[in-house]
């Protein structure tokens, strides 16, 4: 069972600033941020109620105490994504026994005091920890007692404890108390009104590599004959890689994070004959996971047969976050 250093993920963001440090993290999962990974939420910062990550965006939740890297979908889970130690250190405390399976209502009070799922403490020099959570049932590699170097693998990326999508939540604390690596100086003086330039001291990290700062983007996109169910988006089973001529439709899906309130999705196709179908939703509610869809019915007695591309762009504003493309055969 997972230690007494689990409770610490309940302790509140350093007060005051760290003083200068030559502890630095290594990146810790075996993916390629932006493509096959993406961090989804970051440590907030707000105070109270309010919701900030270290940009001042709210790509976080209110009293979120780590970075959540999220793994696109489950099929990648199974196939295994490595999760690597931080930096070196001892193993502290594990836990691996946990199912890999969404928190609902009904396991609500199976995992009270387990929200963390599986996973791995370890405990570097200078009083700092790093706390790996929601680990594949069976993968952690390691000890108690084992001494680890940066870059060993400690397990992989799963579904276990409290959350509704796979990821790694790693979480850091310097002599207990919750420390953001992408500001452990702290963030103040954040406009009420958030979403403008960061308040932290520029370059001011403890990434080894600083990462990249993306507000919100895509996870993936595919074509269906019909709007699929989210389970199946998020399974990886929702893409068809052919579709045939007479398919009883022709529908492109995106599937995204990061969404705000007022974000605008625009979805098109365009095929052998020219644009297909054009289509903008806009969102009503922020949401850390979504997905949408557009295209239509078979009308005719078949679809042109050639190549269709979709293309999907969120927009914030007047800027243009991301987009995504992919292409489907009809034949």
């Amino acid at each position: 069972m997972m230690q007494k250093p689990v409770g610490a993920l309940l302790l509140t963001l350093a007060a005051t600033p760290l003083a200068a440090s030559d502890f630095q993290l290594q990146w810790p999962l075996d993916c390629s941020l932006g493509e096959t990974c993406h961090i989804q939420q970051y440590v907030d910062h707000g105070p109270g109620p309010r919701v900030q990550d270290y940009q001042c965006n709210p790509l976080t939740y209110n009293g979120h105490k780590g970075t959540d890297f999220v793994i696109p979908f489950l099929r990648e889970v199974a196939a295994g994504v490595a999760i690597k130690a931080a930096a070196p250190g001892e193993v502290l405390a594990t836990r691996n026994e946990m199912p890999d399976t969404y928190a609902t209502e009904e396991n609500a009070e199976s995992l009270k005091g387990r929200e963390c799922g599986n996973g791995v403490v370890l405990r570097h020099a200078d009083g700092w920890e790093t706390q790996y959570c929601h680990m594949k049932q069976g993968s952690v590699r390691v000890q108690k007692g084992d001494q680890v170097k940066a870059g060993t693998q400690l397990g992989e990326v799963g579904l276990s404890g409290k959350t509704q999508f796979p990821h790694l939540h790693l979480s850091l604390r310097h002599h207990g108390e919750v420390v953001d690596p992408f500001a452990p100086q702290g963030v103040e003086n954040c406009p009420s009104n958030a979403g403008t330039e960061a308040a932290h001291a520029p370059g001011s990290t403890l990434w080894a590599d600083p990462l990249p700062y993306q507000p919100g983007g895509f996870l993936g996109s595919g074509f269906n004959t019909a709007v699929p169910d989210f389970r199946a988006i998020k399974s990886g089973d929702a893409a068809l890689s052919r579709l045939s001529p007479t398919a009883q439709g022709l529908v492109f899906w995106a599937y995204a994070y990061g969404g705000r309130r007022a974000d605008r999705i625009r979805l098109s196709i365009t095929g052998p004959t020219g644009l297909f179908s054009v289509h903008e939703i806009t969102l009503e509610r922020n949401q850390a996971q979504f997905f949408r869809a557009s295209g239509k019915r078979l009308r005719n007695k078949t679809w042109p047969q050639g190549t269709y591309q979709g293309m999907a762009v969120l927009m914030r504003g007047d800027e243009e976050i991301d987009r995504i493309t992919q292409e489907i055969l009809i034949y």
